[in-house]
């Protein structure tokens, strides 16, 4: 597998950014009206879970419109799409980083270290029963059970000699389920969670402001990738955003129509990654055993995640969303449709990122030394 698993069976994303929209291999270019077809529904469906009320609704319905277009054989998204929504959700997310925003963070940060640890032991508890289920191999179950996300679990699973294959089905099957069921269950909760210390104000919208922003957003997601920043497409822009809110310097704020229409952009490539073609048709049980952990290590996430809250101080919901096994942007995205505390769970899912990278590698050899992993 050469060039890190850029062009294998399941198209995986390079380890510089998250630059590949499309899972899905094509022998040939598809034809225009599968791009309008598929736009079309996705925004279609989006708007009415948006409109039914539905948290994420935007994303989950583009999600869903693309994954049903896919298994029919008739879905295409461009490339540029997801990067291009992950600029705009960047820039988003990094513009609540005031100073005080910061200040807040930083003191809760050995509470984000300690659910950034508390994510990789739920996924060791989980791991028997993935394996039970799946009948994978113990290193295959290791990296499939643990949250790190997919492509950075896909990546170190390559580098460990695990399953690829089975690891991203995993991976990508989990994202899934906690986009379905995480945002309606937070927000159940989520009436009266919002906590001032978290929330920023924001300049108003200038057109001006708003088009340099997402230049250099674009320049900066760019320039990230080639000096190999993790995904860096949203994570360099964020960062932009939050060193210009940071100094008080924001020329614009980013409007929530344009998020609204970067949650499309993610969710409908999101969707065809649960095609056929990009889960590699693997064993049933394989998805079976993704469901089941995934259900499993949510649970055990979310009641990390209260405990935490209420031990700390921090909002209880706001942390639970933190620590839910799903991706950065898309969480970070439920935090802030549901007003939610968004730099205290884009820190949780940040910090839970780096961590993944550092340990996950040496904590499978520490545990086949101590005897941890039979």
């Amino acid at each position: 597998m050469k060039e890190g698993l850029k062009r294998a069976r399941f198209d995986l994303p390079a380890p510089a950014g998250d630059s590949a929209a499309t899972i899905v291999p094509r022998t040939s270019p598809p034809p225009p009206d599968a791009y309008l077809r598929t736009a079309l529904l996705a925004v279609m469906a989006g708007a009415l879970l948006s409109a039914a009320g539905f948290p994420l609704g935007w994303m989950v319905g583009a999600m869903l419109a693309s994954a049903y277009l896919g298994w029919r054989g008739v879905a295409a998204v461009p490339d540029w799409v997801r990067p291009a929504g992950l600029v705009v959700l960047g820039l988003g997310l990094g513009q609540t980083f005031t100073a005080p925003v910061v200040a807040a963070v930083a003191g809760a940060l050995p509470v984000i270290l300690v659910g950034g640890l508390g994510a990789i032991l739920a996924g060791i508890a989980v791991l028997p029963l993935y394996r039970r289920i799946a009948r994978v191999d113990l290193r295959t179950a290791y990296y499939a059970a643990i949250p790190g996300g997919i492509m950075t679990m896909a990546v170190l699973a390559q580098r460990a000699g695990a399953g690829v294959p089975a690891v991203t089905l995993a991976q990508t099957l989990r994202m899934a389920a906690v986009v379905l069921i995480f945002p309606p269950v937070i927000a159940v909760f989520a009436t009266g969670a919002r906590d001032a210390a978290f929330t920023a104000d924001l300049p108003p919208l200038a057109w001006g402001g708003l088009a340099l922003m997402l230049a250099g957003g674009a320049v900066v997601a760019f320039l990230g990738g080639k000096v190999g920043l993790a995904n860096a497409a949203m994570l360099a822009p964020c960062l932009l955003a939050m060193a210009l809110s940071g100094f008080g310097a924001l020329p614009s704020s980013v409007p929530r129509w344009l998020v609204d229409a970067a949650q499309v952009a993610m969710g409908a490539s999101l969707g065809m990654r649960l095609t056929p073609q990009a889960l590699g048709g693997g064993p049933r049980r394989q998805a079976l055993a993704a469901l089941v952990s995934a259900l499993a290590i949510s649970a055990l996430l979310a009641v990390l995640g209260v405990v935490l809250g209420l031990v700390s101080g921090l909002p209880p919901v706001a942390v639970s969303l933190g620590m839910a096994p799903g991706g950065m942007p898309e969480m970070a995205v439920t935090a802030k449709a549901l007003d939610l505390a968004v730099p205290l769970v884009l820190g949780f899912h940040l910090v839970r990122t780096v961590l993944c990278n550092l340990l996950v590698g040496p904590i499978w050899r520490l545990g086949l030394r101590i005897g941890l992993f039979r």
